[in-house]
Parts: C-alpha cells; structure tokens; sequence
C-alpha cells in the first residue's frame, strides 16, 4: 500500500507542471481567493495557458507539462489580488514546483511609498527639435500597495509643444517593463498614470519630443512631489539656470549631471547632443535601439549611479541593459542589476573609467 500511495504522488508530482503559493505580504499568511494566470512566452507573443483560483492555502496547481525554455521562453506567472496584478517570472533552471508569489493589501495613500528621485535628459538635435526623456524612481518600504487609478500615482505636466503625445513605460519590483498610456488630468496638458507602486523599488520613464532650436529655453512645472531632481545633458549641451549646481560628469558618455529645484524649471539650453553609447559610435550602428535611443538604453543606469551617490538615497540602480522582447501583448525589457556606490566625484576620475563601463 505504502509503495502504490508514493507511486501515486509521483505520478502526480510529474504531471504538476507548475504548483506553488500566493503569499500575502501584508498579513504574513498564504492568501485564498486569488487568480493566478499562466503564461509561456514565445516569440510569437505570450501564449495563455490557463487560469486558476487559490485555494483557502493559497496554493496553486497547474497540470499542464509546460516548463520555462522548452518550447517558448521563460514561464510568466500572473497573480490578481485586489485589483492590482502581481508577476513572477520563472527562467529556465528555475524550479517550477513551490513557486511563491507574494501579493499585498492595497491603501489609496502612498504609506511607505515615496518618490526618491525625478531625471530629466535634454537631447537637443540640429534638425530642430529636443527629445526629453524623464524617469521617476519609487521606493515603497512599506507592506501595502500604493494604488489610486482616480486620481493616479504620479501626476505630470508637458509643455503646448508636446501636443499631449509621450510613450511611457513602467517597471513594477521583479517584474518586466510594460507600456502604459495615461489618462488626462483635471487642467489642460497635464496627466495622471494608473500605476501601482508595490513594495520595492518602481521606475516610470517617458519620453517626449518638442520643436526646439538652440539656444532656446526649456521650461516645466513638476507636479510630483518628493525626491531630488536631476537635469542630464550630453557632451555638446550646456544648461544653465537658477539654482542649478554641477554634480559631476559621467566619464564613459561625458555627459553632465545638474541638480535643480523645482516645481518651476526654467532652463538655458544651448547646442545639440546625443547620449550616446561609445561602442556604437565607434562601430558606427544604432545599437538596434532606432533613432535617438541607443544611448538613454545602454548609459543612463550610469547616470542613475553618479546622480544617486551625490543625493546619498539610492544605494543601488538600476538596470544595465535593456533587451527588447514581446510580454503580454506590450513592450517588455530584459534588465540585470548593478550596484554602485561612493563618492560621485571619485567615480568620475579617470582610474575609475574601467569600472563605469563594466
């Protein structure tokens, strides 16, 4: 009897394609009632397996034999809890077998959520025009989710010549860059992004273009609240204006890290430049990324280094290079952490030039 009961917890062990538990990490307990969708990514886009409540354990079961590369690419595991969803991806060589995904109460206030740090890359172009590419960092060192779709997490403003028009991608803790649209704020050419910020570190970028010929002005009102901002200007761009302090100079891509105040930027800019990745202008290709991206996808983790050691906030950022890839029907990225730290301006010595650009 023994041997047929351990021969039947094999055979369903085997056919137990994925099993694990949803976690609630504001309560501590395994969390019921929660639907958890599986997902295999393939180059034709992620492919549904199917979908499963969990139980009053919190454990999942899918019977499917799928695994994480075989057939596909990594495995992507989709868990909706309170209205916010929760994802955990599984590569290969990943067990697939007691898989945790943790979930967490959701408040409508930002409770340990707060904004750490707002940068803004000027790229003016010759052809007379100026793309602006913004990043907001979060960091929630809370247990609940921060999540208001009325009236949005981050709340922005973009100039008359926008024209209301900006790609915004956004990168939930662990999980994988999505695209987002936002939604229209209450005055005109201001906006608010539906954007659950979960407990770790979050990161919102956008980027927008504006008819600009140099020298010209660039004037913003921040409507986020919190956190240092930063100005970033390539080499051939300087930038002046009140209350503006040079932090350093990022040595790989020679670009310019300001400190600015805020709400009301109003910004001299002069002469035209590109962030640019210096093994693509030594090989002369765009680094795949189309035009004007190459250098924001390979050296601004760099710049999140340099800035973050003078502000004394962010013990480590971000990510270091940005893999395009289909998830989920939207733009998804593929990262690898790095760690920085110390003294910006040591980092900005020559001795140190090896190392920025590892």
């Amino acid at each position: 009897m023994r041997t047929l009961i351990l021969l039947a917890l094999t055979v369903i062990a085997a056919h137990a394609g994925v099993d694990g538990t949803v976690v609630n990490g504001t309560t501590g307990k395994p969390q019921p009632g929660a639907t958890v969708t599986l997902f295999q990514t393939s180059g034709q886009g992620p492919q549904n397996i199917g979908s499963v409540k969990t139980d009053a354990q919190g454990k999942f079961v899918f019977t499917q034999d799928v695994k994480p590369g075989q057939g596909g690419g990594p495995l992507l595991l989709q868990a909706v809890y309170a209205g916010v969803q929760y994802n955990k991806v599984v590569t290969p060589g990943m067990p697939t077998g007691g898989v945790d995904i943790p979930v967490y109460d959701t408040a409508k206030t930002p409770g340990g959520a707060k904004l750490e740090q707002h940068m803004i890359l000027l790229e003016p172009a010759a052809a007379g025009e100026m793309r602006v590419s913004e990043t907001y960092v979060y960091k929630n060192d809370g247990k609940t989710t921060w999540n208001d779709p009325e009236r949005g997490t981050l709340q922005f403003s973009l100039p008359d010549a926008a024209q209301g028009k900006v790609e915004i991608n956004v990168l939930a803790p662990g999980g994988l860059p999505i695209r987002r649209a936002p939604d229209p704020g209450p005055k005109a050419n201001t906006f608010k992004l539906d954007f659950p910020i979960k407990p770790g570190d979050s990161r919102v970028d956008m980027v927008w273009t504006m008819p600009f010929k140099s020298p010209g002005m660039f004037e913003s009102h921040v409507l986020a609240k919190g956190g240092v901002i930063r100005m970033v200007a390539p080499a051939g761009v300087n930038l002046k204006g009140p209350d503006m302090d040079i932090l350093g100079e990022e040595p790989s891509t020679k670009a310019t890290i300001y400190n600015v105040k805020g709400p009301d930027l109003m910004i001299a800019v002069e002469g035209n430049g590109t962030l640019q990745d210096p093994s693509a202008q030594s090989g002369g290709g765009d680094n795949g990324g189309g035009a004007g991206s190459p250098g924001l996808s390979e050296n601004l983790p760099k710049l999140y280094a340099l800035a973050a050691g003078n502000s004394g906030l962010l013990d480590s950022l971000m990510a270091v290079k940005w893999i395009l890839a289909t998830i989920i029907g939207m733009l998804a990225l593929g990262f690898v952490l790095l760690y920085r730290k110390g003294d910006p301006q040591a980092q900005a010595k020559p001795s140190d030039n090896a190392r920025s650009r590892s």
